[in-house]
């Protein structure tokens, strides 16, 4: 039964690399998307991480942060 499964009638070679070239893609994508959100946290926190009250509230009034804490665009 399991070397039904491996072989696949002489197709197991092709579809099991198949299968694990998708899976590695997968994880890589996963991975460096991971790095790239920890990254922008992290220059997000140095940038407005420190920010007193008024800075705040003056950086929430700007069009272009309201379109990014949004998540919208006028594009």
């Amino acid at each position: 039964m399991i070397n039904e499964i491996l072989f696949m009638n002489g197709y197991g070679q092709y579809v099991w690399s198949a299968f694990l070239f998708t899976l590695l893609s997968f994880v890589s994508l996963f991975l460096i998307t991971k790095l790239q959100l920890v990254k922008e946290q992290k220059k997000f926190i140095a940038k407005f991480g420190l920010l007193n009250s008024q800075k705040t509230r003056v950086a929430k009034l700007q069009n272009i942060n309201k379109e990014i804490l949004s998540g919208t665009s006028k594009i």
